[in-house]
């Protein structure tokens, strides 16, 4: 089964413009997160989607395949539904633009599981570690039934400790499998009143009665939100602590 890995790339982010090129250790964000997502054993191949010149620019000086798409997408999921309409496959995994520390180990978790089942989505999450995160709201959480799939997913801390502390919380990874089907169907089915209030894509499939497998891994996650979390990547990959 053919897996292409796609890396939805957008510059003009509206709390870190130009975030796509930012530079980490003399290399823009672009070519790390591309770099690690080509290390996984899963994926026939990755290609960076986006609709921005500069993008397509450093994409083209680092030898990185890239599709240029429309301006008009408001989702990265909607990106990804435009590549599928021009590159055969029978997955697409989507690999987030802003997670420059992702491991090819999650990547081929999520696609593993999606090859071997029947499920139309098939997403990433971990548990979370400390406190800020859980109210963060950049970090999208997730609910999982007793059976993996995904109840809700919401920006809000969920859920809420009423009558026990006994739990973790875990939060979305920028890591998902959809099938051909899947992606239609979420081009073809309009935003809810949920989805538009937590602007989280799994909503739209939810929403529907469309399974979501969520599949945890264990990986160091940070996204990329603001400078000060460029910093702390910095930081990590200077002190040599990813592989």
């Amino acid at each position: 089964m053919k897996a292409i890995g796609v890396i939805p790339s957008r510059y003009q982010s509206t709390r870190f413009p130009g975030k796509p090129l930012a530079n980490i250790c003399g290399k823009p964000m672009i070519w790390w997160v591309y770099s690690r997502a080509e290390k996984a054993l899963s994926l026939d191949q990755v290609i960076v989607a986006t609709d921005d010149d500069r993008i397509a620019s450093v994409c083209q000086q680092y030898g990185m395949n890239y599709i240029m798409t429309s301006k008009n997408h408001s989702t990265p999921t909607s990106r990804i539904y435009e590549v599928s309409q021009k590159i055969k496959s029978e997955l697409y995994v989507f690999i987030g633009g802003d997670e420059p520390l992702i491991e090819p180990e999650a990547i081929d978790a999520v696609v593993t599981h999606a090859k071997k089942s029947k499920d139309a989505v098939t997403h990433a999450m971990v548990t979370i570690k400390t406190a800020p995160e859980v109210v963060d709201f950049t970090n999208i959480k997730v609910v999982v039934g007793t059976d993996g799939y995904l109840l809700y997913t919401s920006r809000s801390p969920l859920p809420f400790p009423k009558g026990s502390l006994d739990f973790k919380y875990k939060k979305f990874v920028g890591i998902g499998a959809f099938t051909k089907d899947a992606l239609r169907f979420y081009n073809d089915t309009p935003k809810s009143m949920l989805e538009r209030v937590e602007e989280c894509d799994l909503i739209r499939f939810i929403d529907k009665f469309i399974k979501v497998k969520m599949v945890e891994v264990h990986c160091r996650n940070v996204s990329v939100d603001t400078p000060k979390d460029l910093a702390a990547v910095v930081s990590i990959i200077e002190n040599g602590e990813i592989v």
